[in-house]
């Protein structure tokens, strides 16, 4: 199962189901807004399968944006296991940072 994050209508990423899981399990772990980070948690545990930022505060979705531009490729050359597709899992993780560079300015 795919699972789709949507920071705003017309600028999302798909991931496989266990690349989606680990993306936000990346994301629960350092939200300091208990709420969003609960938010994330119940998508995982539920299996929905779909993230929308705009579900959160403006502050929230402020730090997940922050979270995934300064650590999350990091994390994932760090943390991922080491397999024969790992650089292109990393690279894919890369198109989720790089779409948070085409949202509008607040």
């Amino acid at each position: 199962m795919a699972g789709l994050i949507v920071l705003r209508p017309g600028i999302d990423w798909t991931a496989t189901g266990g690349l989606f899981d680990w993306t936000l399990e990346f994301l629960v772990s350092r939200l300091s807004d208990r709420r969003a980070a609960e938010h994330l948690q119940e998508i995982i545990d539920n299996n929905l399968g779909s993230f929308w930022l705009e579900e959160l505060s403006p502050e929230a979705q402020r730090e997940v944006i922050n979270h995934l531009r300064v650590g999350l490729v990091t994390a994932g050359e760090g943390h991922l296991p080491e397999t024969d597709q790992k650089a292109d899992v990393v690279a894919h993780l890369r198109e989720l940072v790089d779409a948070t560079y085409r949202l509008p300015v607040e």
